[in-house]
């Protein structure tokens, strides 16, 4: 097959570190092409330098698509020759409907007036092409993450897409959703569209991508063809970290001691629809040493249940009775429920996790300012003694405790953010996706942390979509659905298979 694309020596260098350094990167036409790498490896970086994001100029190397030199000054110079890049964080503006989404800056018009039959009747086509059902006037804030990711893709195709950029498009879905784009992205093979796919799950690279670029450090280190199947997932990480792991997830010797966390008859309602219980009398505790994971489809409820757990983020009429070392808890705020040893490290570590545009220091002591202040006033000198001591212990790669923390990349600000809630000295932990879209090395990293944590005595719930982390990471399992715990079972006697029947059998029932 010819190459439909080639990078060749491409450069990019910010202040105090070079992003990447003399990569290359040949994608040929209708090929699914994936570009794997650890976080900060320079994969984000690379794509944004190819579709304009940073323009001609701004990078030292040269670009070929369709044998063509290019040098874009912006992305819509790169969407003009159908190189359309969908990001990791979905571009779309909830209250606007499905075809407002789709030609929003591309409008159907003419002389300055829509044409909303011509608008209408082109997204149907649209939305036929990417397997939706739904109507063109339907909100996007009616839709789940799966759906939206495939409006995304329509959008794209509104576009003459040649070239489609999916930057970790399953991240944030469910398997079957992740497996329906799978299959997506194979008809658009079929029709000769090329796809670049970055991903972290390295099971579903080796389903459909027919060669694999490896980044590490900011540079290509190699190409591998999956032709005939012969590329592993150990070949993947070995070219990625630069060593084998041998073990995805370190070894761990648990000590359980007595119960530090107890939850009984736990029930919240629907922030917004009164009556409608999303958490429903739900039971459970953790022993001190223990690591519990809580498995469940998407929209079984245990981000809900966590966040109402932790301060009532989430949700109104929280009823029930929390107890920390047999005493009730006061969880009423978030900050009584960190006065009462709970922490909650959320999945959205963006949107909730961080204060992006401020420092690791800043963002270090924000769940206990106490500890670096004298009364009302910080004492920078401690602020700063334990970001350093942080970001040292947690292997944080940044150029400084200084680094925006918007500038790392999601491995490290998953660390950050873990640094918070350690400086905060819980008791219990809830962890909430704690490795979504960061990568297998990183992953490592977070599994031996949450050891530690186990083997200091503290009570670690774990909340993960990924059923061999689940499985991998705890010493027992409580199941989830539809709002309610309806199994379980120690990890010695678990599997997936058995998890999903659990749910199946619920089904309907809770």
């Amino acid at each position: 097959m010819q190459p439909i694309l080639e990078m060749r020596g491409i450069t990019k260098t910010f202040p105090g570190v070079k992003a990447l350094d003399n990569v290359n990167l040949k994608v040929a036409e209708g090929e699914i092409h994936a570009l794997c790498g650890e976080n900060g490896a320079g994969k984000s970086t690379l794509m944004k330098v190819l579709s304009g994001i940073y323009p001609h100029g701004s990078y030292e190397g040269d670009i070929f698509f369709r044998g063509d030199e290019c040098r874009f000054a912006g992305i819509r110079d790169s969407e003009k020759l159908g190189i359309i890049i969908i990001h990791q964080e979905l571009a779309l503006i909830p209250l606007l409907s499905i075809a407002e989404n789709i030609y929003l800056g591309n409008e159907r018009a003419a002389k300055g007036i829509i044409d909303w039959s011509d608008t209408f009747e082109r997204t149907e086509e649209l939305l036929k092409r990417v397997g939706l059902k739904e109507s063109p006037k339907e909100l996007i804030t009616n839709l789940g993450l799966g759906k939206q990711q495939l409006v995304e893709i329509a959008k794209a195709l509104s576009k003459e897409v040649k070239l489609l950029i999916l930057d970790e498009p399953t991240s944030s879905l469910n398997e079957k959703d992740s497996a329906a784009l799978l299959d997506l992205l194979l008809e658009f093979k079929a029709r000769g569209i090329a796809s670049i796919m970055i991903s972290h799950k390295l099971n579903e690279i080796a389903r459909v991508a027919d060669s694999i670029t490896v980044l590490r450090d900011g540079a290509s280190v190699s190409t591998l063809d999956c032709e005939g199947g012969q590329v592993s997932e150990d070949d993947i990480i070995r070219d990625m970290v630069g060593r084998s792991i041998e073990d995805r997830y370190p070894p761990r010797t648990p000590k359980i001691g007595e119960t530090v966390f107890e939850v009984k008859n736990w029930s919240c309602e629907h922030p917004l629809h009164s009556g409608r219980k999303v958490v429903k009398d739900v039971s459970f505790h953790v022993r001190a040493g223990e690591v519990v994971g809580i498995a469940g489809l998407m929209g079984a409820g245990r981000t809900e249940l966590a966040m109402s757990l932790f301060g009532r983020s989430y949700g109104k009429n929280a009823q029930g009775e929390v107890l920390v070392h047999g005493r009730p808890a006061d969880t009423s705020t978030v900050s009584r429920a960190i006065a009462s040893g709970i922490c909650y490290v959320t999945e959205d570590r963006k949107g909730y996790g961080l204060v992006l545009d401020e420092p690791i220091r800043r963002n270090i002591p924000l769940a206990n300012l106490s500890g670096i202040s004298n009364g009302l006033v910080i004492d920078e000198a401690r602020e700063i003694a334990i970001a350093n001591d942080y970001r040292d212990r947690m292997r944080i790669k940044s150029s400084s405790i200084g680094q925006e923390c918007i500038n790392l990349s999601g491995g490290n600000q998953q660390k950050v953010v873990l640094s918070k809630w350690l400086f905060a000295d819980p008791e219990v932990l809830i962890l909430d996706e704690p490795t979504r879209g960061i990568d297998v090395g990183a992953k490592y990293e977070i599994y031996s942390i949450v050891n530690e944590l186990a083997a200091q005595g503290r009570a670690v719930i774990v909340i993960s979509s990924e059923m061999p982390e689940l499985l991998g990471m705890s010493d027992r399992i409580y199941v989830m659905n539809e709002g309610r715990f309806v199994g379980e079972m120690p990890t010695s006697e678990a599997s997936q298979e058995k998890i999903m029947a659990t749910i199946i059998r619920s089904s309907g029932k809770a």
